[in-house]
């Protein structure tokens, strides 16, 4: 059995195409012993590890790739599996998809005890720190993946190198920063080719499949990662495609509890529930006033699909208002705390707040507010307090 794992992970291994490297690549320290990818369903975990283990100048058999759902582990335990590895000489062990297994976190924790041998894992983004049962969070190094920022779009497509910048050097600078950029590319060129397409990487292995790529992918996400991680029967499952659908036709501040609780036939606490499921799972970003805090029993303030490809993919229309704010929301949530304010339309880290909007979008919504600005879609270099949408996409 164990000859198979080793062959199978050299297939693995070998039929790697050259990739191009995500943000991330260059972030993760592999010193560490134990180390989690989460992130949602095709973003590039699983292409990362095989590009890593491959990168590895070390024998083929001291580096072991598998999957948290195949066959093998149906007659042993990744505890087994990890022993022998070692017995062997291995070095590195990558497990993909470890939501899959049961008590996971159990066995990882043993393996990171008990053997010298390093681990990566990835997982499903709907994995949280709270299922860390055997206070593995103490032992992994956890880092949570986002999907393709605009800036990593135009290198994938471009084949260039361009910087990314923080919140901060973007709210102070954004008119250089931007007339800089703008003096290497158009973004407007490419703006509506990533809203529509561009967040998620296989977009580039196949760009005429990608809308049957990116179904199948949320199909997965609500069929397979999410009752794995969380108590739902089967039989429920279209109940959070049903919410999907709903949220596609609904306006982010227009919710209605009621009407969405009564067309699904369910009540409001197990819509709160799978409004959170759906959130982990990256499926969509439910976002609250900060008065609110982590409540997931409280009224969401708005509610968006989880990136802007979805909205174009799933929903029949979408409102160019609507894009705008879950482009931002997508952008600003993957490294900042988003809510929603008083005034305006984001208040992210409890200080900046923020009006989306085109490009005649006043500030009347948010005069008088401290670290107040108007993003806005269709300008290519802002002005004062008038920020592009599209430079938000170099968060990283």
């Amino acid at each position: 059995m164990f000859d198979k794992l080793i062959e199978d992970s050299a297939l693995y291994l070998n039929s790697l195409k050259s990739v191009k490297k995500r943000y991330f690549y260059d972030l993760i320290d592999h010193n560490e012993q134990l180390i989690g990818l989460i992130g949602a369903r095709g973003i590039g975990k699983t292409t990362y590890i095989l590009h890593y283990l491959k990168s590895l100048d070390i024998p083929i058999d001291k580096k072991l790739y598998l999957s948290a759902d195949s066959l093998e582990l149906s007659d042993t335990t990744l505890l087994e599996i990890a022993k022998e590895f070692h017995k062997r000489g291995g070095k590195i062990l990558a497990i993909d998809e470890i939501h899959k297994y049961k008590n996971f976190d159990i066995e990882l924790k043993q393996i990171y005890d008990m053997l010298d041998i390093s681990v990566i894992f990835s997982g499903s983004s709907a994995i949280g720190l709270e299922h860390f049962k055997s206070d593995l969070s103490r032992r992994a190094v956890i880092y949570r993946i986002n999907g393709l920022s605009f800036r990593e779009f135009l290198e994938f497509k471009r084949d260039i190198s361009l910087g990314s910048y923080s919140l901060e050097e973007i709210l102070k600078n954004h008119p250089q920063i931007a007339f800089d950029i703008v003096q290497k590319i158009k973004p407007f060129e490419y703006w509506d080719e990533y809203l529509k397409f561009g967040y998620y990487p296989f977009y580039f292995e196949n760009p005429n499949g990608y809308k049957i790529k990116l179904n199948e992918t949320v199909n997965r996400v609500i069929e397979v990662d999410i009752p794995s991680i969380f108590k739902i029967k089967y039989e429920y499952i279209i109940n959070l495609k049903k919410l999907v659908t709903l949220i596609c036709n609904s306006e982010p501040f227009k919710l209605n509890i009621k009407e969405l609780s009564a067309k699904i036939a369910i009540d409001r606490d197990t819509l709160y529930l799978y409004f959170d499921y759906l959130h982990k799972g990256k499926v969509l970003n439910v976002i609250r006033a900060k008065a609110k805090g982590g409540n997931i029993f409280s009224k969401p303030d708005k509610v968006y699909l989880n990136n802007p490809n979805l909205n174009y993919s799933y929903c029949s229309e979408a409102s160019i208002g609507t894009i705008r704010e879950t482009t931002f929301a997508t952008l600003l949530s993957s490294s900042y705390d988003v809510r929603v304010p008083k005034r305006g339309d984001f208040l992210v880290d409890d200080r900046f707040v923020f009006e989306i909007g085109g490009k005649n979008k006043s500030f009347n919504q948010i005069k008088d507010i401290p670290d107040s600005f108007v993003v806005a879609d269709d300008i290519e270099v802002g002005y004062g307090s008038k920020i592009p949408l599209w430079l938000f996409g170099f968060l990283y």
